[in-house]
């Protein structure tokens, strides 16, 4: 999934300094997720500085993740070092001759490769703001787990304040990074993000984002499962749309790319018994670990897989969509202001949000019946704040 790119050549003539670079920050990276996420941020070489924070054990993740032997991408640009601003200061015309080398070596910038700085803080000292300083993307994967008879209220109840305070201090020290919200409920911890930032007087609704990659991650492998052609499992695409939680999440499975065979539209149980385990995957997930968590590792791949195409956006790649829950005006007027959906993505955030465009009856049915959960749900998350 990443790749690194070969170094390109330095020049004598000038002395660098570091620009373009990255740094990450996991809040909740001594966690069930946030373990194996910062191992896969660690090998994405667009990630130049992987800062981790939890109550207790991130310094070690940290510390053990660094042993790790991938390289990222170290951008850097140039400048004229004493020498040639002397030569230019007595002979100007040499002005002309450097702007006609443009992105050569002399002047263009310099990627060379060199290992992640991986820095864990704990909450002693101002750990917390020492983690957020400098960062360009902030995910937080920290809440408590499900487990099995655990309702969405009681995870409610044990996570809406660990976001508030968290997202609390990413809007205090690094309010313009992008930030990506796995902790659960998604539905009401976006929302309770956004009163935040919003009371803070910071708020951008084009850099935050629930992470719902995992409803994507599932609809494609469920799917391969569904029809019996494994080699699906990785190239097929499916937009998963709503929310993050239940009879929320909406798989458009009519408009997968490439198309699913016909037959199982034609089959309804079939479908419908495709389309509830992707709804309730996560319980599949908790009840497969008999009270010992929830889904931590593929939730973790998802998480990486979304924060690449941050990274990538950032950067100024073209065609960035992902699906994500994000600031939505596709169903505000019906009382639902966020909404997961095919977004492209910027170096700015959010760039564009998709219509749905054309869906079957059926899909439209789950659709309409998401409505009424979401409402709820993130009105939840905006009372909790402004209670």
């Amino acid at each position: 999934m990443f790749s690194a790119r070969a170094a390109l050549r330095s020049s004598r003539a000038f002395s660098t300094s570091a620009a373009a670079n990255t740094k990450v920050a996991v809040l909740g990276a001594a966690g069930g997720i946030g373990q194996p996420l910062s191992l896969l941020l660690k090998q994405n070489p667009l990630v130049t500085k992987l800062s981790l924070f939890d109550i207790r054990g991130a310094p070690g993740v940290a510390a053990d993740v660094a042993h790790v032997n991938s390289n990222a991408e170290i951008t850097e640009k140039k400048e004229l070092d004493f020498l040639w601003k002397m030569v230019l200061a007595v002979l100007p015309w040499c002005g002309i001759w450097l702007h006609r080398w443009g992105e050569s070596d002399l002047c263009g910038p310099r990627t060379t490769v060199g290992s992640t700085v991986c820095v864990g803080f704990a909450p002693e000292n101002n750990g917390l703001e020492a983690a957020l300083e400098g960062a360009e993307i902030v995910i937080i994967p920290a809440g408590m787990p499900r487990k099995p008879g655990m309702t969405r209220d009681d995870l409610f109840n044990s996570n809406a304040s660990i976001i508030r305070d968290l997202t609390a201090a990413v809007a205090k020290v690094a309010p313009k990074a992008f930030l990506g919200i796995i902790a659960n409920p998604v539905n009401s911890t976006v929302p309770i993000t956004a009163e935040v930032f919003k009371a803070a007087g910071v708020y951008d609704a084009k850099r935050l984002f629930g992470i719902t990659t995992l409803d994507v991650v599932r609809a494609s492998m469920m799917s391969a499962q569904s029809v019996g052609d494994s080699s699906l499992a990785d190239t097929v695409s499916i937009p998963v749309v709503g929310g993050h939680a239940g009879t929320t999440i909406v798989p458009l499975l009519s408009q997968a790319s490439p198309a699913l065979p016909a037959s199982l539209f034609d089959d309804k149980e079939k479908l419908a018994a495709l389309v509830k385990r992707i709804m309730f995957g996560g319980d599949e997930v908790v009840q497969a670990k008999d009270g010992s968590g929830s889904a931590t590792l593929s939730m973790a791949y998802a998480a990486a897989v979304f924060t690449d195409a941050l990274l990538k956006a950032k950067r100024g790649d073209k065609d960035i969509v992902q699906c994500t829950f994000v600031d939505s005006p596709l169903f505000a007027d019906k009382g639902v202001p966020f909404f997961s959906s095919k977004v492209t993505l910027g170096p700015n955030g959010v760039e564009t949000i998709h219509p749905l465009g054309e869906i079957t009856p059926y899909e439209q049915e789950l659709v309409e019946a998401s409505l009424g959960d979401l409402a709820k749900q993130i009105q939840k998350g905006v009372s909790f704040i402004k209670k």
